[in-house]
């Protein structure tokens, strides 16, 4: 980055490689936010709910990330902040990965859900604020020009709703991808929380997203379909083992004939 703006012989030049560097940034840090957000819109058993409350949680998470931005400084001062988003990450999979166990359905894993839009959408916006934690650190730690980074995280949470939108249709094709998307969610959360404890502990980001990008290739593995016919295939009765009970029968009555003839 360094070599990239010295590379620029003016502000001009220097503000225009680097916003698409944080745009970019922003794309990437984004991906396991997005999923994340689709995972608990689909709380709402309606579609046209989903949609409208990611529209209204992402404008309410919008002030709520600009408000981080101009405050970080102040923020960083303070690691209770960051604990609070990572227990408050990690409490969102735990509750998934429990909240079946506990209601003895045959799918133990499913997410929030929610009797109304107005449930959902302070959900949504504390999410994307518990994950904005991190990348606005890292976009901070990339440019000191403060206008600069709420341009960059305008445009990186424009294409989180367009994200997340793809990830609601996804997470009905695909049948791991809700369990991916939670995973990286805990990701994102013990990240956090290790920088609480100590920054040395904290894994590289290179580590960290090849651990999200391997994470999201297993939730695209198998499709819904593909798991369904599975399914069905493995509780189809065994054929052979009902050709030999329909077949007994005849044997049984041909036995039985002669005993008839002779008497």
């Amino acid at each position: 980055m360094d070599q990239l703006l010295d590379f620029s012989p003016n502000f001009g030049t220097d503000t225009l490689l680097l916003l698409p560097v944080l745009v970019a940034l922003e794309a990437v840090l984004s991906a396991d936010n997005a999923i994340a957000l689709a995972a608990i819109a689909q709380g709402l058993q309606d579609s046209t709910l989903q949609r409208r409350a990611l529209n209204i949680g992402l404008v309410f998470a919008y002030i709520l990330r600009m408000s981080l931005i101009l405050t970080a400084t102040w923020v960083a001062n303070y690691w209770q902040f960051e604990l609070a988003g990572a227990l408050y990450l990690l409490w969102l999979v735990f509750q998934y990965f429990t909240s079946g166990v506990k209601e003895g359905e045959e799918n133990a894993h499913h997410g929030p859900r929610f009797n109304s839009l107005w449930q959902a959408i302070p959900v949504i916006a504390v999410t994307d604020l518990a994950f904005s934690l991190d990348s606005v650190t890292t976009a901070i730690a990339v440019s000191k020009e403060t206008w600069l980074i709420l341009v960059g995280a305008t445009i990186g949470i424009v294409a989180l709703r367009f994200m997340a939108g793809l990830f609601i249709r996804w997470l009905a094709e695909f049948t791991h991808l809700e369990d991916a998307g939670y995973i990286t969610v805990a990701f994102v959360g013990l990240r956090l929380l290790l920088r609480v404890i100590n920054d040395s502990l904290v894994p590289p980001e290179w580590l960290m997203l090849s651990a999200i990008a391997l994470t999201f290739l297993w939730g695209f593995s198998q499709r819904k379909d593909e798991a369904d016919s599975n399914s069905i295939q493995a509780k189809l009765p065994d054929t052979e083992g009902l050709d030999t009970k329909i077949a007994a029968p005849e044997v049984s009555e041909a036995a039985e004939s002669p005993v008839e003839t002779k008497n």
